[in-house]
């Protein structure tokens, strides 16, 4: 819950926003976390919102990943599929592996293609052309696969696809994440916690989550027998990048699996993971951040613009001159991504401008390419506070991708449109979903859309205008001990936001452009240092402006405190994202 009242007075921001403090009750008891935990007060409202008592502190700053794993059998399929995986292994079998062409998607083969080269066996891996084949499996390509192999493993898809199924003639395990129908294709085995006959526990796993736990069923059956197995705790870097990297919630099994996986990602052991760092220029402390803002963006390139198979292979290699090539191939092809996003960006803007204040957001035009249509929602979603749907036509076909935003469920919306027959398919998960549709159906099926998002409205979202803060902090009390305490209360992403602060009546002593569009700037409290900030993309708004014409004067400014160890020197650094007149 959130105070009602403005925080710092601040009703009207100079993005336009109302700033929210923590209520009364998350005062109260992130007083109580702290004073009993001996931790800094911001972390234990930190806490506190996160649904955390005093009791339970300590275990949730430490997750266990024993404490948190689930049976595997507890998910509909999951023996049987295991089973099966299990004896093609002992008997050698042809093994395929059908893969989205998202990070999902690739990480989940990768740790499938890692852990059967582990046990002496390489398999097949396919991944559809995002442009020619679309997402998930065809009947071409399961019919050529199935000619050539005794068992199909699709993940991170496959829920949905009965006649492609069908048409396999061998074998199939389903390992998925998506909204699952009222019926199942006729796979051996649909592993998917968000199958409508699930109890819906698991449901914010993503797809690499689900296949980390066949594997640990998979190898309680290899010791049952007696035969050695891999470890799999050396697998989780690849399950926390696809979990972050698809905006699963960080929450529960999901949290632990990327704390730990964070932790063998730092060894630097993975030689995909390594190259892919190393040519992006990521040389510090990996985090939750660059999982999801600097290497999946890379990983996904060439599902959006290049080879659909690059970032699986990226990842599943052993081999570090082979890393290194397929790292330099993706970030060329990320580098186009981005000049194509910019593009296609600019326009979808400008039309979703134009469009009434609803509960959705979205934009479409020809000759949008479908590889960043999601991209481009999400930057949609993040400038409208609203979810968004960004559509590329190609004739009267359209394809489109859309993210979700103030908790609410796109995806099952959208599968509610290819229920009613009002698009040609669709579906996805919670955040973010994809669509095919016709141009008569666009007005229509957009419209029903905002209606079903609408009908959602979770009343205890904060207003899309609205700003939350979570304490003040004077510049002088920002240190490398708070933003470590503040750390180790994440990871922070998806349904665990990075804890907001505000810097009340400082001094603006300096600002410097950066590029074309940043900021940095100094700010100084009463006495002791000051504190660097940048205020990323500033000039592409009113922020960049108004701090700019503030030298010399007082304001609030509110951000997220950030570790810097550029120099090897530890620093701490605020992140700007808002500010207000503070004089």
């Amino acid at each position: 819950m959130l105070d009602s009242s403005a925080f710092l007075n601040v009703d009207a921001s100079v993005t336009g926003r109302r700033w929210l403090g923590p209520s009364a009750e998350h005062e109260r008891l992130g007083l109580a976390i702290a004073q009993s935990n001996g931790l800094p007060e911001l972390v234990g409202r930190v806490l506190a919102r996160r649904g955390v008592t005093p009791a339970e502190a300590a275990a949730f700053l430490a997750p266990s990943l024993r404490d948190l794993m689930p049976d595997p059998s507890r998910l509909r399929d999951m023996d049987r599929a295991a089973l099966r995986f299990w004896q093609a292994v002992q008997k050698r079998e042809r093994i395929a592996v059908f893969a989205d062409y998202d990070v999902d998607g690739g990480a989940s083969a990768a740790l499938l293609l890692v852990w059967l080269r582990e046990m002496g066996l390489a398999a097949t891996l396919y991944i559809p052309d995002r442009i020619d084949e679309g997402y998930g499996p065809n009947v071409p390509a399961m019919e050529n696969l199935g000619a050539a192999h005794d068992l199909i493993v699709c993940v991170d898809c496959g829920t949905l696809s009965h006649e492609p199924i069908a048409a396999a003639g061998t074998d199939v395990i389903v390992l998925d994440h998506h909204l699952g129908a009222e019926t199942l294709p006729p796979a051996l085995a649909v592993v998917n916690p968000n199958r409508q006959d699930e109890d819906g526990s698991l449901g914010y796993l993503c797809a690499a989550g689900v296949v980390f736990l066949l594997l640990v069923a998979v190898n309680r059956l290899a010791r049952t027998g007696g035969a050695g197995v891999p470890d799999l705790l050396g697998l989780l870097d690849l399950v926390a990048l696809a979990t972050v990297a698809d905006v699963a919630p960080l929450v529960g099994l999901n949290r632990a699996f990327v704390r730990q996986g964070l932790k063998i990602m730092a060894q630097r052991g993975r030689p995909g993971i390594a190259a892919l760092a190393g040519s992006a220029g990521a040389n510090g402390p990996v985090t939750a951040f660059s999982l999801g803002f600097v290497l999946g963006p890379r990983v996904n390139a060439g599902g959006r613009v290049g080879a659909a198979d690059l970032g699986a292979r990226l990842l599943a290699t052993a081999d570090p001159h082979e890393a290194a090539a397929l790292a330099a191939r993706l970030e060329a092809l990320n580098a186009e991504r981005r000049a194509i996003e910019a593009s296609v960006r600019a326009a979808a803007e400008a039309e979703a401008a134009t469009r009434p204040d609803g509960p959705l957001v979205w934009a479409a035009g020809a000759g949008w390419h479908p590889g960043v249509v999601g991209i481009v929602a999400s930057r949609l979603k993040d400038a409208f506070h609203r979810p968004a749907v960004v559509i590329g036509f190609d004739g009267d076909a359209g394809k489109g991708s859309g993210r979700s935003a103030n908790g609410l469920d796109l995806g099952a919306a959208i599968h509610q449109l290819a229920r009613e027959g009002l698009i040609e398919k669709g579906g996805g998960h919670r955040m973010a979903a994809g669509l095919s549709l016709s141009r008569a159906q666009l007005e229509p099926a957009m419209a029903r859309l905002g209606d079903l998002l609408a009908s959602q409205a979770p009343e205890a979202a904060p207003s899309p205008r609205s700003l939350r803060i979570d304490g003040i902090v004077a510049p002088a009390a920002a240190t490398p001990a708070l933003v470590s305490a503040l750390a180790d209360a994440g990871p922070y992403g998806a349904g665990a936001p990075a804890p907001r602060v505000a810097l009340a009546g400082v001094r603006l002593a300096g600002t410097r452009r950066v590029g074309d569009s940043h900021l940095a700037l100094s700010l100084a409290g009463t006495g002791g240092p000051r504190l660097e900030a940048i205020a990323f993309r500033a000039f592409e708004g009113p922020l960049g402006p108004f701090l700019a014409e503030r030298v010399g004067g007082g304001l609030h400014v509110a951000g997220r405190l950030e570790r810097d160890d550029w120099g090897g020197r530890t620093r701490v650094k605020l992140h700007v994202e808002d500010a207000a007149p503070g004089d």
